[in-house]
């Protein structure tokens, strides 16, 4: 089993050890019955000593994650059960680098009927016949595009548009200056594969997008944590943390943050920046939600502020038309850029140009209408989604209402074991996301977070009321 570990940082061995095991227990990569490593040979591996892997084994048991037995070895869960079977099979035992993998568990309830755990938009809402037109008619007029490997830096006619939405964004660079990515998730990777390795402190919102803490764990940096408010991260305590730790990376999503739904203020941004820019630093601002607002339009991005080159930009056109065709433009100066084009050379060869041609129309000429009226057809899903939560959740949950995006963020009572609640809702088949997922480490949340948007409205409205009767009646028995 392969762990990074970082010898200089703030935790301990033991702690770092226990929590990467544990992460990858809670994700899914170690099954319940998997056989861990010896003592002795986790302690060789990793160069450390036994005692240290002794204690990191030791609170993992407390925790109720593993169970050892004297003389056969520790198992993850259960492995009473499934001892023979588990050193029988050695894929089970063969060494990874993963050491988390929250966000394939997020998409891991396809059988639920209410899948509230999931941050999309319902196939009713989206222009997907108007996509599916144009792509079929690209398949029959131009089958040598699906013969033909796409320029590693995305079509340029397509860059050519996202160039001119940008610029009526503030964001004032050429189509060269662009790159188009299989969603703002490849991005993310992207600029974490090309900048970001063992040891480098990254700092982000607490808490922060799934996706995006996946991949920094897997690039064994160190990520830190840094409280909201209302008016998004606390750059004073960034500042502080700063001091202590310098930045490699700041990750940030500071328009209807995911899964907050908080948007940072423009003081903020602009202090964000500053700060950026005294520690020559990167800041990765992730853009999904900006044009979901219901009232008035976001504050304009940290990237149009940006006159230094510290921020890469992500803007994913993904959620708000097609998921599956997977479309994102990063934005970033050419020093930096050229790296990451780079780096995406060697990760998929190209994107497909065929669906690059196939939203490029749609972009370019109705975006702007149709983004309109999905925005009044998310907040009328947001208010009443709200009102149930007025009419129905229980004493001492709370909630704020969202001026934009595709969630609620719902603050549940310090006594509720969301596990447990989480499991009686899957076998009503419901799913939420748990706000554990939203931070590394063994960090604990009060929240869980619901998407009003993901199903048919009458779905939505009945899946959540089936929720809230759940949760009046789970918390009335620990009461």
């Amino acid at each position: 089993m392969y762990i990074e570990l970082n010898r200089k940082g703030s935790k301990d061995l033991p702690t770092q050890i226990s929590e990467a095991i544990g992460s990858r227990i809670s994700s899914g990569l170690l099954e319940r019955g998997t056989r861990l490593p010896s003592v002795r040979g986790l302690a060789v591996s990793l160069k450390v000593s036994q005692v240290t892997i002794s204690k990191a084994y030791a609170e993992l048991e407390r925790r109720g994650l593993i169970h050892c037995a004297h003389g056969r070895g520790c198992f993850v869960s259960d492995a009473e059960q499934k001892k023979g079977h588990e050193e029988a099979y050695w894929p089970k035992q063969y060494d990874d680098y993963l050491p988390r993998a929250q966000l394939w568990r997020n998409f891991d309830n396809s059988e639920v009927n209410y899948p509230f755990h999931l941050a999309a938009i319902h196939a009713e809402m989206l222009p997907l016949q108007h996509i599916g037109t144009q792509m079929a008619s690209l398949v029959l007029e131009q089958p040598e595009l699906m013969a033909t490997y796409g320029n590693f830096q995305g079509d340029l006619e397509l860059r050519e548009v996202m160039k001119v939405h940008l610029q009526e964004r503030g964001i004032m660079l050429p189509s060269s200056n662009l790159m188009i990515t299989s969603g703002s998730q490849q991005g993310i990777d992207l600029v974490a594969r090309t900048f970001v390795g063992p040891g480098d402190t990254v700092y982000m919102e607490a808490p922060s997008y799934t996706g995006a803490i996946d991949v920094f764990a897997g690039r064994g940096a160190e990520m830190i944590f840094v409280p909201m408010d209302s008016d998004g991260m606390r750059i004073d305590i960034l500042t502080k943390l700063c001091d202590q730790r310098p930045p490699k990376l700041i990750y940030t999503c500071p328009t209807f943050q995911n899964p907050s739904g908080v948007t940072m203020s423009i003081a903020r941004r602009q202090r964000l920046l500053d700060l950026a820019r005294s520690y020559r630093c990167l800041i990765v601002e992730d853009d999904p939600f900006s044009d979901l607002y219901f009232r008035s339009p976001a504050p304009p991005s940290i990237k149009s502020m940006d006159t230094e080159g510290h921020v890469v930009y992500l803007k994913s056109f993904s959620k708000v038309l097609a998921p599956g065709c997977r479309i994102a433009c990063v934005a970033a100066e050419s020093n930096i850029l050229s790296r990451l084009i780079a780096a995406k050379s060697a990760s998929d060869l190209g994107g497909p140009l065929l669906t690059q041609r196939a939203v490029l129309p749609f972009i370019a000429k109705n975006y702007y209408a149709y983004a309109e009226q999905l925005r009044f057809k998310l907040r009328n899903r947001m208010e009443k989604a709200a009102n149930l939560l007025r009419q129905y959740a229980p004493s001492g949950v709370s909630w704020v209402i969202p001026e934009g995006g595709l969630n609620l963020w719902v603050e549940l009572p310090p006594t509720t074991d969301i596990m447990a609640l989480h499991t009686l809702a899957h076998k009503m088949s419901i799913s939420f996301l748990p706000g554990d997922v939203c931070y590394s480490g063994e960090i604990k949340s009060r929240h869980i977070r619901l998407c009003y948007a993901q199903m048919a409205e009458a779905d939505m409205e009945r899946g959540l009321k089936l929720f809230l009767n759940l949760l009046s009646n789970f918390m009335s028995k620990i009461n």
